[in-house]
């Protein structure tokens, strides 16, 4: 989908390609599901709020579909998991170096632009391991 250089699948085979560069077989559902969530702008989604999305928009797919399909586009780079609570996970379109909101009292994920968090020192890895990556999730609710 290549969604972080600002290319939309929608209209232009663009999903069927990005399938192929990635190595997934481009099934329908794939294709459908590709086509709702790589549009002209970033997004988080939950899976709930995906199928809800393909019911309306006539694609017949189970949830656990949705769920096998939204973890195999995160193993092969098109998503990353955002995990704000244990079982309540974002699947978020935006592959970048980046950080989030996450405003509990709407449940919505907000961009943070990655040089906007500054980290002060992080603890050593343990022995024989490199950290990979950092990521944070701030939280925020209403006014009190």
């Amino acid at each position: 989908m290549a969604n972080t250089q600002g290319a939309s699948t929608r209209g232009d085979g663009g999903a069927l390609r990005c399938l192929k560069q990635v190595g997934l077989r481009p099934t329908r559902q794939r294709l459908a599901l590709a086509g709702l969530l790589f549009g002209d702008s970033h997004r988080h989604v939950t899976a709930e709020a995906l199928h809800a999305e393909a019911v309306d928009a006539g694609v017949r797919v189970s949830l656990a579909t949705i769920y096998n399909t939204l973890h195999q586009f995160v193993k092969v780079g098109l998503l990353d998991e955002v995990v704000v609570d244990p079982g309540k996970s974002y699947f978020d379109t935006n592959t970048t170096e980046h950080h989030h909101f996450y405003h509990e009292d709407i449940g919505r994920l907000e961009d943070i632009p990655g040089s906007s968090v500054v980290l002060g020192r992080l603890p050593d890895p343990p022995a024989g391991k490199r950290i990979a990556s950092v990521d944070v999730v701030i939280r925020v609710t209403g006014d009190r």
